[in-house]
């Protein structure tokens, strides 16, 4: 057995199910190894930010990771910006990147970097095997690095000599560390505070403290205290809906964070740290929580958040039942010529049921979550990171994880482009995704930002490096092209309809929206 094939049976035997792809030539011993397990489902990406970034939505799903296939130092460079992002969403991945063979570096040959270095500053964990023999070993290490709650960013570099040679055997999977509890004092002392508080109390939740389990119990503290419950701007994934304890999300600009968050004399924090501006802006804060009020860390990103969250609200003898559940809403029927507002109103009223939405919407998507609030439970998704192009490759990952559920991609078109090969790998693994894209032919939230960085009356050629219009994009000949049928919306009632038809069957399906 040669070191590629005990890698994968060794990654298998730990659990590793999907390995999203885009090998190159030294990664061909790994690719014929995982054609050799039945067990491990192949996805291939055009890109490789469509691979890391399909990553981190199945670690996001799944709280597993599976494995990316990269191609040396530029491939793994190309993948980084959604390797940033999975790492801020606490999403467990897996890199193998392919090297060249050990006695190959010292002719520096053109493809050679430093791939270690490309790879420390987005990675928890970082190794090179150093034989056919220690490869597997290293897998196995891997396993563990990126299973470590809340899930982490494990990168191994496999040299291609240590693929192709004989002489390796698998190895057993190793156990995962168990998450750190927090400490009995620290819900003692967070009892006290919240019993000894004057004022308006905040719970301020990130991490896996936004799934449904851990809402219940921030619910349960809510009753008691009467404590408003908020989350934070960019968060990897929340299970929201009717039926579940709902969440305040803080505004995304610095000053309206601080503004919303101005009153309270005590916020507690639980799976986050306090929230701080975005950007630095001139003559605004960074920091957003009040200067005078009480910060009380309940948990860190690292510790379990759920026992902390039921341990504090039994320390404070809150009833059983949460407060704050969200309750079926309903919007006013829109029609005609289509805006951000209507477009929030139908999908509010269209959602299915446990649906999972990717969010990159941007401007255009501002009115979709808080509209969206009362729709039937589902999970929603975040561009943690910061970094566009996320939210195809993150609906891909979400859609090999969840099969059984249909998968929403709100994207706006400016990022879109980033990842647009996403497209095409939604149509060859016949994912169950509806991609809706918000076309308004611009960078949007950087046409507001210029003017908030204090820049004045700028110039056509500052303008003409935000504007997508010339020439304007054709998604629907975009999806087509790759796969994925589709079609325009710029009334209410197109819409409507092409919703309709797109949830009514299984398969990647497209409607642009013309804003």
């Amino acid at each position: 057995m040669n070191g590629a094939e005990a890698l994968i049976e060794t990654l298998a035997d730990c659990g590793v199910e999907v390995c999203f792809a885009n090998p190159g030539t030294s990664e061909m011993q790994l690719v014929a190894a995982v054609d050799k397990h039945d067990s491990m489902r192949a996805v291939l990406g055009l890109f490789e930010g469509v691979v890391t970034g399909a990553a981190d939505g199945y670690g996001r799903m799944a709280d597993k990771p599976a494995i990316t296939m990269l191609h040396l130092g530029p491939g793994l460079a190309n993948g980084l910006a959604n390797i940033h992002n999975a790492r801020r969403a606490g999403s467990p991945m897996i890199n193998v990147v392919g090297d060249h063979a050990t006695y190959h570096r010292q002719y520096n040959s053109p493809l050679t970097s430093d791939l270690e270095g490309v790879a420390r500053p987005m990675s928890d964990w970082v190794k090179v095997s150093r034989s056919q023999r220690d490869l597997p070993q290293v897998g196995a290490e891997a396993w563990v690095a990126a299973n470590t709650f809340p899930g982490r960013i494990a990168t191994i570099s496999a040299p291609a000599n240590h693929a192709w040679t004989d002489g390796s055997e698998p190895v057993a999977p190793r156990a995962v560390p168990e998450t750190p509890q927090v400490p009995d004092g620290v819900i003692e002392d967070a009892a006290a505070t919240l019993r000894a508080a004057e004022g308006p109390v905040a719970i301020f939740l990130g991490g896996r403290a936004l799934r449904e389990e851990a809402l219940e119990q921030a619910g349960r503290i809510a009753a008691v205290t009467g404590a408003r419950l908020i989350c934070e701007v960019f968060f990897a994934r929340l299970q929201r809906g009717v039926g579940r304890v709902a969440v305040e999300r803080l505004p995304y600009f610095g000053e309206q964070g601080k503004e919303a968050l101005q009153d309270f004399k005590t916020i507690v924090f639980c799976g986050c740290e306090p929230p701080v501006s975005f950007f630095a802006y001139p003559g605004k804060p960074s920091q957003l929580s009040p200067h005078d009020a009480k910060l009380v860390r309940l948990a860190s990103a690292e510790e379990e958040h759920v026992s902390a969250l039921r341990r504090l609200a039994d320390a404070l003898d809150a009833p059983s039942e949460p407060a704050l559940v969200q309750a079926p809403t309903s919007m006013p029927k829109p029609e005609g010529k289509l805006d951000p507002m209507k477009v929030a109103a139908v999908l509010s009223a269209m959602m299915p049921e446990n649906a999972i939405v990717s969010d990159e919407a941007a401007t255009s998507g501002l009115a979709m979550f808080p509209s969206t609030a009362g729709a039937p439970k589902h999970d929603w998704m975040t561009t943690t990171g910061g970094a566009i192009g996320q939210g195809l490759p993150v609906a891909i990952g979400a859609a090999v994880a969840c099969p059984d559920r249909k998968v929403l991609a709100l994207q706006a078109d400016g990022s879109g482009m980033y990842t647009v090969q996403s497209l095409w790998t939604m149509a060859r693994e016949k994912l169950d995704i509806l991609t809706i894209i918000f076309n308004n032919g611009s960078y949007a939230i950087l046409n507001i930002e210029l003017m908030r960085v204090g820049v004045q009356n700028p110039g056509p050629k500052a303008l003409s490096m935000l504007d997508l219009r010339n020439p304007e994009i054709d998604w629907v000949a975009l999806g087509q092209s790759m796969g994925v049928p589709g079609r325009k919306a710029t009334t209410v009632e197109e819409l409507e309809v092409a919703l309709a038809e797109a949830l009514a069957i299984k398969g990647p399906r497209l409607i642009e929206l013309v804003l």
